[in-house]
């Protein structure tokens, strides 16, 4: 009889009982009695685990007792309808090869409740736990239909730089790139640190954005996207911040402001609606337990308009709402999360997208409105989270654009290549970035950024 092929156990559960297969997998329970063993098998391809009934007369005594949780085996047998309620197939083992064993007295992932915190220390085992099987699941499914949106939608996938020299004004906030020797660094005449002998021949940093070559590529081949790693060096220790993250931003030429968010919440409804579509029994595990109106929230936002509203009608609903807010509220202040879950929560009861915001508290390539006061950004606000994109129509004027880097003190050198675009076939154009842990956040119910990435890097904490 020729070798069984190994078959995923989320394909087991697609297959007829009443043929021979091969299972691999990490054991995560055994119980039995003396006369059979009943182990739950999981390979990762599925929440669900195939149960392997093993006649203890069949087999070496102390093979079996080897079979603890966390061990990897190997399962020749045939798949039978399971008897037991819970599973619609199980495997009548044959045969058993054990790759590698888990010690029961120093594996962590014993069978009982561990809490997230807990696992965060052992984030190299956590991905073999139910919960961030189905996160990790998640993740992957959500990243495969970002890329297919954009595809489908006839952008280019760009590739911008990690390592950047551009605007290194907001250096407060960015990790440095340096071969330099910290202990003694070259030092020019007046003291500060020659950075002409590092590696770049100046200053540089790790990206806080790939927005700004985003740009430039949309202003040479019309809609782009980019989707990597980006980070901030705030000292930010709360459940929605990270210091290396992931950004998804589309930049698109001829967009205006309705164009932006036309695309914002079509984008974020058809990943919605994909995981809905192809991550259920994960959803419905984090559903049960830890989120009770998971789905019912993921399924209300692909089935509704979202608000459009100004600032200035924010904060008027806001001062009218008679909330006592931890930050108070005034026009010209940046919404805190509290601001926008109130008006997301409590007030509309649906996602909102905010726009026209003062020109003070956003970025210095915001189109500028007619009024003087106000910019054409755009903020899509979700429940449970607060802002998951920010966005804008870009400024296409060269001049508005140069006094706005002056006013602000910028450093119009490392801006120059930027400026060009504006100075060669200018165009209209808006673009958003859209934080791929907060989507990931409202996607899988977490209440805590550092549970949907593999590994978090946060301050003072760089584990694995």
């Amino acid at each position: 009889m020729e070798k069984a092929i190994r078959t995923k156990v989320r394909d087991l559960f697609r297959l007829a009982p009443g043929r021979e297969v091969l299972a691999k997998g990490w054991v995560r329970t055994k119980r039995g009695n003396k006369n059979v063993s009943f182990i739950a098998l999981n390979d990762g391809s599925t929440i669900n685990n195939i149960q392997i009934v093993a006649d203890v007369a069949k087999f070496d005594e102390d093979l079996l007792k080897r079979i603890t949780t966390g061990a990897c085996i190997a399962v020749t047998g045939d798949l039978v309808e399971s008897l037991g309620g819970g599973q619609a197939v199980e495997i009548q083992a044959k045969s058993i090869e054990i790759y590698g064993e888990a010690d029961p007295n120093t594996y962590p992932l014993q069978k009982k409740g561990h809490t997230l915190e807990f696992l965060r220390t052992i984030a190299h085992l956590r991905p073999r736990t139910n919960t961030f099987g189905a996160v990790l699941r998640i993740r992957h499914a959500m990243a495969f239909a970002i890329h297919k949106y954009f595809n489908d939608k006839g952008f280019v996938y760009l590739h911008t730089p990690v390592i950047t020299a551009s605007d290194c004004e907001g250096a407060g906030e960015m990790f440095q790139v340096t071969t330099l020797d910290l202990n003694n660094p070259p030092r020019l005449e007046n003291g500060q640190i020659d950075y002409s002998q590092d590696f770049f021949g100046r200053q540089t940093s790790l990206t806080v954005s790939g927005q700004l070559e985003g740009e430039l590529g949309a202003m040479a081949l019309g809609e782009i996207y980019t989707f990597g790693p980006t980070f901030r060096a705030e000292n930010s220790n709360t459940p929605r911040h990270l210091a290396e993250f992931w950004m998804i931003e589309p930049e698109m030429a001829f967009y205006e402001i309705e164009d932006n968010m036309d695309l914002a919440e079509d984008f974020i409804k058809s990943l919605v609606r994909y995981a809905l579509d192809n991550c259920m029994d994960d959803l419905k595990f984090l559903n049960d337990m830890f989120d009770k109106e998971l789905i019912s929230r993921l399924e209300s936002v692909i089935g509704t308009d979202f608000v459009r509203l100004t600032y200035t009608e924010g904060i008027r609903i806001l001062e009218a709402s008679g909330e006592k807010f931890e930050f108070p509220v005034s026009w010209g202040v940046d919404l805190q999360s509290e601001h926008e879950r109130y008006l997301v929560e409590k007030h509309f009861g649906r996602p909102v997208i905010m726009t026209d915001y003062p020109k003070d508290i956003k970025a210095f390539y915001m189109k500028q409105n007619d009024d003087g006061k106000t910019v054409r950004g755009m903020d899509v606000l979700f429940p449970k989270i607060g802002e998951i994109i920010g966005g804008s129509e870009r400024e296409s004027s060269l001049e508005k654009l140069e006094a706005r880097i002056r006013e602000l003190g910028m450093s119009h050198e490392t801006l120059e290549w930027y400026l060009d675009t504006r100075r060669f076939g200018s165009a209209p154009h808006s673009g958003f970035g859209l934080g791929f842990e907060r989507l990931l956040l409202f996607v899988t119910g977490m209440g805590n950024i550092r549970d949907v990435i593999p590994f978090p890097r946060t301050p003072k904490n760089a584990e694995f």
